[in-house]
């Protein structure tokens, strides 16, 4: 990807404002890899979100202006943030609250500035809250010009909820960049291979298959169906060890139960080291429904981890046949297609490698920033 500024087909410079309303990892990550290849391409980028986003995700390092929204209340963020937009040709809004800061800003303007939403994630709320929610969905969707949905449901929420125009824009993840001194193959392997038994080693699954699930540890993410399925796997030989990366609060009830019951599980804590915990494991796990389009899964794929997840949300749109789906809140049904990937080392290679196939027809960065950057446009023609 170049790096010059130039001018996209030869007109005046398009200043673009990314808007964040939270600090998720999902959207920061995504709004940095869009904010690095639109500046490469020659737009003016601001990014307004959370205070504490910048030094984690360095928008100002890819060539971004940051303004932080943070330290104020929504009415004086949205106050803020009017005044950034005032010379922007397109204001991209990054989940609903960001959307709601995004909609008050450029009420009443005399030069009509489009929106565009990212519905990255439905917000889980029960009683008056989903009621307010509701309402506040509406009212983003229908302001905006264009609202993207990263799975098919929250489009087609989208088009329910009156949106003009609603379309599926998947959202890529950063892929891993190769080292700069590439080793020979075989040091290579053998150095993985190295790494990958040092990891089974500090988790204590030596000799024994490592079956691992990342996630925050909170109610309704599905960690105590799995760990109702992690009993019948104490009678395997040898038994698997489950490991469990997050943190949260639901921890302390787990833990009690991990004792109680004496299952097969450890809890890991929060851990910066996903992706070498994933190439280190022989299944992974998605045990709840996830938000838009699961990282953790997403991650799996690409490095050829078989992977068991919940037929739910945007996971059999996202994984196609590359995954064995079960029936979300259903443990026997979890408990026996570990077991039996466990059991049938073929069919965990053949899931490897669809996983890996399936991985490469997901759009990289590059074609991301590219599809949006023409919506832009189509946006701002004339």
């Amino acid at each position: 990807m170049s790096s010059t500024q130039v001018p996209p087909r030869g007109r005046a410079q398009l200043h673009v404002v990314q808007v964040v309303g939270s600090g998720s990892a999902r959207t920061c990550a995504h709004v940095r890899s869009l904010a690095a290849g639109l500046v490469a391409r020659g737009v003016r980028v601001t990014v307004c979100a959370p205070r504490t986003t910048e030094p984690d995700y360095g928008f100002t390092g890819v060539g971004a202006r940051f303004v932080p929204l943070t330290d104020c209340t929504e009415p004086e963020a949205a106050v803020a943030l009017r005044a950034v937009c005032g010379d922007a040709d397109v204001v991209h809004a990054h989940g609903l609250r960001a959307a709601a800061l995004a909609v008050p800003a450029l009420y009443g303007r005399r030069r009509r500035v489009p929106l565009v939403v990212t519905w990255h994630a439905r917000t889980r709320a029960a009683g008056a809250r989903a009621r307010l929610m509701r309402l506040l969905e509406r009212r983003v969707v229908r302001a905006a010009r264009v609202v993207f949905g990263t799975t098919s449901d929250l489009v087609d929420r989208a088009r329910r909820h009156g949106a003009r125009d609603a379309r599926l824009v998947p959202v890529s993840l950063a892929v891993p960049r190769a080292p700069s001194r590439a080793p020979s193959p075989a040091a290579d392997g053998a150095e993985t291979d190295g790494r990958r038994e040092k990891i089974r080693a500090e988790l204590g699954a030596t000799g024994r298959p490592l079956v691992l699930a990342v996630g925050r540890l909170a109610p309704r993410q599905g960690f105590g169906t799995l760990l109702t399925a992690s009993r019948a796997w104490r009678g395997l030989e040898p038994p698997p060890l489950l490991a469990v990366a997050g943190e949260g609060p639901d921890r302390p009830a787990l833990r009690r139960r991990i004792e109680a019951e004496e299952l097969p599980v450890r809890l890991l804590g929060r851990r910066g080291d996903a992706l070498e915990l994933l190439a280190a494991a022989d299944v992974a796990v998605v045990p709840a429904r996830p938000e838009g389009r699961a990282v953790v899964a997403q991650e799996a794929l690409r490095a050829g981890v078989p992977l068991v997840a919940v037929a739910a949300g945007g996971l059999p749109e996202l994984v196609g046949d590359a995954a064995l789906l079960v029936p979300r809140g259903d443990a026997d049904a979890l408990a026996g297609a570990v077991a039996g990937l466990l059991a049938d080392p073929a069919r965990r290679r053949s899931l490897a490698a669809a996983g890996r196939a399936q991985a490469a027809t997901w759009p990289s960065e590059d074609e991301t920033v590219a599809q949006v950057l023409s919506v832009y446009d189509e946006l701002t023609a004339g």
